[in-house]
């Protein structure tokens, strides 16, 4: 890989996202992303400032990145996010700025959000029923999520993806009114298979449903689906619309049909790693850089090394998904 010019891996795939991840700690306890209990968070010194995030993202932008977005655990959980979104909106070169969130301090932070120059929301919601929502983060905050959600409807929001995990077992009972809920508020919806990444070691392959088997449930109990022409998308969810129209339904289907062919993601942990998969075991040191007097040609000199150690699938060159010593919350989702 050469020294200048796009962050291009030896697939020849280009690099022009990077998520951020701003804190490891969150105030739901999703089984699939960190356990219920005992975990141990980051100390406040071990994780990023704002300034050395604004930094790595002036420099990311500079090699080519494009879009950031904000993550977590869950990000508006760290104090002065807002200020954060301010600064990252005014970095020369990024023109798309998105944060994943669970949706329960929308409510609060939805208006200075949007004013701060965030462009785009993810929000997670993987039930509507009240117990299930329980069982499934150990808090009892749906009503919480949802009042965020028409929040950020009602402050303007234009972009605003739905996100629902989901488990063999337990989305079953959830899709179609997920479907139906997002599509009365014409948002798109999308179903991310459940991945390796729980933090308790309990994922089992016996837990995914399948992108195939949310379709032909969806198919049977609401009508057909198209597929979306995606000719040229880099997009991680393959969508279909249903024949009258509406929004559309995405899939993700991180381990049944791999997108890592035309993956051009790197990650930022809080603490400063940069990742270039979900699924890697390997971690360049930023913090270490930033920390140590180095200057902006070191850091560019990361990222490129971080490029060009990315694997052919799922952190390997093999396409085996194994569990990572990391839970979501740890890397950033």
């Amino acid at each position: 890989m050469s020294a200048a010019g796009p962050l291009t891996d030896r697939f020849g795939r280009v690099h022009t996202d990077l998520r951020v991840s701003v804190t490891d700690r969150c105030n739901l306890r999703c089984f699939y992303c960190m356990p219920a209990s005992g975990v141990e968070f980051r100390p406040h010194a071990a994780i990023l400032t704002f300034e050395e995030i604004a930094r790595l993202a002036r420099v990311a932008a500079g090699l080519g990145i494009r879009k950031l977005r904000l993550t977590g655990g869950e990000p508006l959980v760290r104090k002065g996010i807002c200020d954060l979104v301010r600064m990252l909106a005014q970095t020369p070169g990024i023109d798309d700025l998105a944060l994943t969130t669970n949706g329960v301090l929308l409510p609060e932070y939805a208006g200075d959000l949007k004013a701060a120059g965030l462009r785009r929301l993810n929000i997670s919601l993987d039930t509507l029923d009240r117990k299930r929502f329980e069982e499934i983060s150990h808090r009892d905050e749906l009503d919480r999520v949802l009042e965020g959600i028409e929040t950020a409807l009602r402050v303007g929001f234009e972009q605003i993806k739905l996100n629902a995990v989901a488990v063999r077992g337990r989305t079953e009972a959830d899709a179609v009114a997920l479907v139906r809920y997002a599509r009365q508020r014409n948002l798109p919806l999308r179903f991310i298979e459940v991945m390796p990444l729980d933090g308790d070691g309990r994922w089992t392959r016996a837990m995914v449903l399948s992108g195939p088997e949310i379709l032909e449930l969806l198919s049977r109990e609401l009508g057909p689906l198209e597929p979306v022409d995606s000719a040229g998308s880099r997009a991680p969810a393959t969508e279909y619309r249903f024949l009258d129209g509406g929004p559309p339904v995405g899939i993700v289907s991180t381990l049944s049909a791999p997108f890592c062919d035309r993956c051009g993601r790197l990650r930022l942990t809080s603490e400063g790693k940069l990742r270039n998969c979900l699924f890697s075991h390997d971690g360049w040191d930023a913090r270490a850089v930033l920390r140590g007097g180095g200057a902006d040609d070191d850091l560019a000199r990361l990222f490129r090394e971080a490029v060009a150690g990315k694997k052919e699938r799922h952190g390997t060159d093999t396409g085996h998904v194994a569990p990572t010593q990391h839970a979501m919350h740890e890397i950033g989702g």
